[in-house]
């Protein structure tokens, strides 16, 4: 969702809230103490979240709630990490015995193409190929590979022109 969107909803007088959770498990405390103002029930939405964010097991990402008359919609916000860390499909890890772990995995050059394509309305590049070059960017954090090759060299062949990107 972008900014514009988020503006155009608080103007016609809805509530947003947006929490850091993990995905496939409860919220912590904190969701009661910003959702009870609002007279939303804090386990329940707390049951939601758990159920929407199913899909991104183990993996930290943004929620957005928003809320009219008592009444909270979910909105999922994947970070490009988080995005990436799911087309890895990497067992999911005890994030409380292992942490900074970096992933070896490799993704093809489409799951890329596809996470840009999530990821460019929130981007602040002017072109494709430079949201593709944030996305490679976060893959070098990662430390995963783009069909075998460093992100680095993909971001090489790019600017060197042996890689060409589709417009969209």
């Amino acid at each position: 969702m972008d900014k514009a969107k988020v503006q155009q909803l608080k103007d016609d007088g809805f509530k947003i809230l947006t929490l850091k959770v993990i995905g496939g498990e409860m919220p912590g405390p904190t969701l009661a103490q910003k959702a009870g103002p609002l007279g939303l029930n804090g386990k329940q939405i707390g049951e939601e979240i758990k159920k929407a964010t199913a899909e991104f097991k183990g993996i930290k990402l943004h929620v957005m709630l928003i809320v009219k008359d008592r009444k909270a919609t979910i909105e999922l916000i994947p970070g490009t990490g988080a995005l990436i860390l799911k087309a890895l499909r990497e067992p999911v890890r005890d994030r409380k015995k292992v942490k900074n772990v970096l992933h070896n995995g490799s993704i093809s050059m489409e799951d890329v193409l596809q996470i840009a394509r999530i990821k460019k309305p929130l981007s602040n590049s002017n072109s494709f190929a430079g949201t593709v070059k944030e996305i490679l960017g976060t893959c070098t954090s990662v430390g995963c590979k783009i069909e075998g090759k460093l992100p680095k060299q993909v971001i090489e062949d790019i600017n060197s022109g042996l890689l060409n990107l589709p417009a969209q």
